[in-house]
């Protein structure tokens, strides 16, 4: 009887770790839903070390020590995927209205602050912590982390006022101050191409970069112990040959509420990259010259730093998904209340200038009444 238990023990033993074994190698989502299947995958589904390893497959960043005990210290590496993975929905985008049918609303395109100045207090750019991880063919070519808001020492003058923006290549830490180019060739999977004549032509290169690039850009506030992605995983637009024939603009984001902060209620997270084709002989390959945040309002004004840290501070309580059609009919949505604010401002425009044009001449026809 007691060798019974015994093997019995070592058959239960033996399979707790075959199936730890076998979770270890899951992805994320499947992770999760591997630990609703029975009570042995939910045990260890729940283990942190697993989820641990999965932040580490999907963002290089994450391996670092200091990033490691950032993670620790707001709540895990579970809590951690959860609060990053699902990507913000923001569906609350307001209808552009008017005053009159003459006056465009300027208010909507104003970027000073309007909201409770206490609330301002409560939040500094040394709270937040940027975790930034670019893929390409589901191959890491980049990781960065800054802790703070870079050049903001003096936030209460000119960070205060001035356009909010993360540069990343133009911030070096000490630990990265001799950081490699980032370049992308045929051996990461690009395709050849014989020259930029071809390539304007039928757009391969750019096709090819545009379907592999994924971005993660992750803030941490450190004093609220939250996190989220202000990236869009894929790229949401893109500009090629600008602004030169050789470059390749791509853009990345989210819509971020911003209610009781700026007028227009919502903002745009824009993240910019960028890369420059180089030519050596007959080999082709793309450098990484750009990649930047910046917000801007619904008037495409540049939201400043008191604002864009009030903005950043809201989002990391923002709804989120994993349906990614989700994520783009949120963009589409500001995309289009963006498009209908200028294209009425511009017709409200027009009919002000006719109306200027009409009383300039009724002016100047009672002018020669009274002096003919």
């Amino acid at each position: 009887m007691a060798m019974s238990v015994a093997h019995v023990e070592r058959m239960t033993s033996l399979s707790s770790d075959i199936f730890y074994d076998i979770l270890g190698r899951l992805d994320g989502s499947t992770l999760a839903s591997a630990g609703c299947a029975c009570a042995d995958f939910c045990s260890i589904s729940r283990e942190e070390r697993i989820w641990e390893n999965v932040c580490h497959s999907l963002w290089p960043s994450t391996n670092r020590e200091d990033v490691n005990n950032l993670i620790s210290s707001i709540g895990g590496f579970r809590k951690f995927y959860a609060d990053c993975f699902p990507l913000i929905v923001n569906k609350d985008v307001p209808i552009v209205q008017w005053d009159s049918d003459l006056e465009y609303c300027e208010e909507w395109a104003e970027a000073e602050y309007y909201g409770d100045i206490g609330e301002f207090d409560s939040v500094s750019p040394s709270d937040f912590v940027s975790i930034v991880d670019v893929r390409y063919n589901d191959k890491a070519i980049y990781s960065k982390v800054i802790w703070g808001i870079p050049c903001s020492d003096g936030f209460h003058g000119w960070f205060y006022n001035c356009p909010f923006r993360i540069d990343l290549l133009g911030y070096s830490e000490r630990d990265d101050e001799h950081e490699a180019n980032v370049t992308l060739s045929v051996a990461d999977g690009l395709p050849p191409i014989m020259s930029i004549e071809r390539e304007r032509k039928d757009g391969k290169l750019w096709r090819e970069l545009r379907e592999g690039i994924r971005l993660s850009w992750i803030v941490v506030n450190r004093k609220m112990k939250q996190a989220a992605n202000l990236a869009s995983w894929s790229p949401l637009g893109g500009q090629r040959h600008w602004p030169t024939d050789k470059d390749f603009l791509i853009r990345f984001g989210s819509v971020l509420p911003a209610k009781d902060i700026l007028p227009c209620q919502v903002v745009e997270c824009i993240i910019v990259m960028k890369f420059r084709v180089i030519h050596t002989g007959t080999q082709t390959s793309l450098k990484l010259t750009e990649l930047s945040m910046q917000l801007e309002d619904m008037g495409g004004a540049h939201v400043n730093g008191r604002n864009s840290l009030l903005v950043l501070k809201e989002a990391l309580s923002c709804h989120r998904s994993k349906n990614y059609s989700k994520v783009l009919e949120c963009c589409h949505l500001y995309s289009k209340a963006q498009s209908e604010l200028k294209e009425e401002k511009m017709r409200n425009e027009t009919r002000l200038d006719r109306l200027c044009i009409l009383s300039g001449i009724a002016a100047f026809i009672t002018f020669c009444y009274y002096v003919l």
